[in-house]
């Protein structure tokens, strides 16, 4: 099968490892010609470029920027790539005809091009869905129900499902919440399809964990609980500052932040203040170590703001459960995160509004024998359950 794979992530390398790159290697393997069409930002200064690498076609297509830079050319950055990538699709592509189309979200402003290559090629499509948008927003106080930005993506949302022939969501929750909030979506064509990567062997060694952990200060007879990736609004900062506070003078654990995203100042303010002395906030690390110094961790975190209505469900897990650690997850109460972790017997799951319920967790996850036992459960659950296997198994279970 031709397959046209859709992303607004940079997908720079095919060998690189993430959930999409896994995923397209995967149909790569399989037989499949793959074209991926990923955004190229006017900032790297390189035009629009279609090139074969590694067995998959790939289409970087020139926009303007979406990242690391401000709400309004955000805005109108990511409203324009539709019309973009659209051009680029008919001027680079036009002689292939595709069997199906994959695409995620965010963003959920693909339609157009989505239609395009239906109507002309017959093809099936397939939505990834990653983000339930405008909805997340909304809950984040960015804008409300009644204002027009709402009702314009709101349409665009609706417009995307309307031209999805399936729908693969990260979680059973995520399926409920889809169905019971867009009547006009057939049940029938949502289904779970997890975010899934193809897990590599992580083994500890521990020269390795007491080099790094050397290296950047952090002791060796404590239990390290470590937060790595996007530290924005999503995350519900506040609530993680308040965990650190509350632990200042716990001197069984040490806490590791590792990350970037528009509230990592507020954490850098908190950490300069002095109030903390077992934990430490890292920026931009040498891709090699940052590896290196979460895998060298104990206990994985995740955290969600409090006032999420959508079930979330970060992809970050995964790659805890690759390093075989066990997950303590401080969510809302609409993500199924927290339950697929406790009933995976692989952490432990408190609302991310309740301290006093995070603190009582801490205690059992610096037992050494639990912290090995749910970190095989943890391994052995990814191995089961989200692998790009599955993951390709699932969508392709429609097109035999």
């Amino acid at each position: 099968m031709n397959i046209l794979f859709l992303s607004i992530g940079r997908l720079n390398n095919i060998d690189d490892r993430g959930i999409y790159t896994d995923l397209l290697r995967q149909f790569r393997d399989e037989g499949h010609d793959v074209y991926a069409v990923s955004p190229r930002e006017k900032r790297l200064n390189r035009p629009t470029e279609y090139i074969y690498e590694n067995g998959v076609q790939f289409l970087r297509v020139r926009i303007g920027n979406i990242t690391k830079t401000n709400v309004i050319e955000k805005g109108i950055s990511t409203l324009k790539i539709e019309s973009l990538f659209l051009k680029a699709i008919k001027k680079y592509l036009k002689g292939i005809k595709f069997d199906l189309v994959i695409y995620s979200t965010p963003p959920i402003t693909f339609e157009k091009v989505i239609n395009y290559v239906k109507k002309k090629d017959n093809a099936k499509s397939y939505l990834l869905l990653k983000d339930i948008f405008p909805q997340n927003a909304v809950d984040l106080n960015m804008f409300s129900k009644s204002s027009l930005i709402y009702k314009y993506f709101r349409f665009k949302e609706k417009q995307l499902y309307a031209q999805s022939d399936f729908i693969g969501c990260m979680s059973q929750a995520n399926v409920d919440f889809v169905i019971r909030n867009n009547m006009e979506v057939s049940p029938d064509i949502v289904e779970v399809c997890p975010n899934s990567i193809d897990p590599l062997k992580v083994k500890k060694d521990e020269n390795k964990v007491r080099e790094i952990r050397e290296k950047y200060n952090i002791p060796l007879n404590k239990t390290v609980f470590v937060y790595g990736g996007n530290l924005g609004k999503p995350q519900g900062i506040d609530f993680l500052i308040d965990c650190l506070k509350a632990n200042t003078e716990n001197e069984q654990i040490y806490f590791v932040i590792a990350g970037s995203g528009t509230e990592f100042n507020k954490l850098k303010v908190f950490f300069e203040s002095g109030k903390v002395t077992n934990a430490q906030l890292f920026a931009q690390l040498p891709k090699e170590d940052y590896e290196i110094l979460v895998n060298s961790c104990d206990v994985g975190l995740i955290f969600l703001d409090k006032r999420f209505t959508i079930p979330n469900f970060p992809s970050r897990l995964l790659s805890y459960m690759q390093a075989s650690m066990p997950v303590l997850a401080a969510t809302d109460l609409n993500s199924d995160i927290g339950k697929v972790i406790e009933q995976g017997q692989f952490g432990f799951w408190c609302q991310s509004s309740d301290v006093e319920h995070f603190n009582q967790k801490l205690p059992k996850l610096c037992d050494k024998e639990l912290i090995k036992k749910m970190g095989e459960n943890a391994r052995e659950y990814l191995e089961q359950n989200y692998t790009v296997k599955q993951s390709y198994d699932i969508i392709m279970s429609h097109f035999k």
